[in-house]
């Protein structure tokens, strides 16, 4: 019989398998606090359960969160960068960054990505398969474990689309934010995504009280298309609509996040065009300076540039910030650790 992966539970799911197994409620919130609050990762150390009810645990789940195989730490801000092996030999990465406001992780969501950005190393291989949410859980435990420090906020823009393996995100954030388990506020994540429509709109329709960060990098399709092959499924305008009634169902204001591209997507014009587009929306838009990738031929932007397009913007009465740049000496980008890894 294949084992159960218990961190994928939810506090429902496991009170339900409790039950079955003739075990009383509280049972699960003891084992639920265990594995997502006290962080254990073997059955022994439940030490208020008692030897029967441990060894049956051992017996009907599996308990294998992700493993670290390698941590870079930058030498400039002390952002902790982590390669993670998976119980089936796959490879993900998270990254840990330190801010005023507290610890922030941002995590993977697939093992890869289909989406094809032409600046993210984390697609150029395709999609291997999606994550569990225990998998994405793990990645803050194992973190959090490492750096022995509380994390406050947690992103979801590491590998991955996180809304093309949607159930399961769904199910992730709702564990994450579970009062059993680290108990996260809602507003303290943000998920991003390149523009799924259809699945933008249903998650609008879940009310949660989290940021929706759009992976807008074009102001125009036709720009888009050349960056981002999304764009060739979803215009501009049905994107646009999308995040208009996500604000609408939540009151939560978008992030548009933006990475400059020297000489593509950073000149004057296209920083009006970008002001037409967004202009009169609550939002924020967030420049990124891209992190150059070796199997890619784009460059980052000159600073001088991105501060230019940053202050058009504000001129515009949109809330601007250029990204801080973490971790730009230890593998940044997306997907740059763990193919660096594969390929070693």
């Amino acid at each position: 019989m294949e084992k159960t992966d218990i961190l994928s539970l939810t506090f429902e799911e496991l009170k339900s398998d409790m039950a079955s197994m003739g075990e009383k409620p509280f049972r699960a919130a003891q084992i639920y606090e265990w594995l997502h609050s006290k962080l254990v990762t073997d059955f022994d150390d439940m030490t208020n359960l008692s030897k029967k009810l441990r060894e049956e645990l051992q017996q009907r789940y599996a308990l294998h969160g992700v493993k670290v195989v390698t941590v870079q730490e930058s030498q400039i801000d002390g952002t902790r960068k982590f390669l993670f092996s998976l119980q089936d030999g796959n490879m993900i990465e998270s990254v840990w960054m330190q801010y005023q406001h507290g610890n922030s992780v941002c995590i993977s969501s697939q093992v890869g990505c289909r989406m094809g950005c032409r600046f993210c190393a984390s697609t150029i291989d395709g999609l291997e398969r999606n994550l569990t949410a225990g998998e994405m859980l793990s990645q803050i435990y194992e973190i959090t474990r490492y750096t022995k420090e509380r994390v406050s906020n947690v992103v979801v823009m590491g590998s991955g689309e996180p809304l093309d393996n949607y159930d399961t995100l769904l199910k992730y954030i709702h564990m994450l934010t579970d009062e059993h388990g680290l108990n996260i506020s809602q507003r303290n994540l943000t998920v991003s995504t390149c523009g799924l429509v259809p699945r933008m709109r249903e998650l609008a329709e879940e009310h949660l009280q989290m940021t929706l960060a759009l992976s807008l990098h074009a102001a125009t399709d036709e720009k888009r298309k050349e960056l981002m092959p999304i764009a060739n499924r979803y215009s501009l305008a049905e994107v646009m609509d999308a995040c208009d009634f996500y604000f609408s169902r939540t009151g939560r204001r978008i992030t548009f996040e933006y990475s400059l591209v020297g000489g593509v997507n950073d000149t004057d014009q296209d920083a009006s065009e970008l002001i037409s587009l967004i202009r009169g929306m609550n939002c924020h838009v967030n420049l990124i300076p891209v992190n150059p990738v070796k199997e890619r031929s784009y460059q980052e932007s000159k600073h001088a540039d991105v501060i230019r397009f940053q202050k058009k913007l504000e001129q515009n009465k949109i809330n601007a910030t250029i990204r801080r740049e973490m971790g730009r000496d230890i593998d940044g980008a997306c997907g740059q650790l763990r193919r660096r890894y594969m390929e070693g």
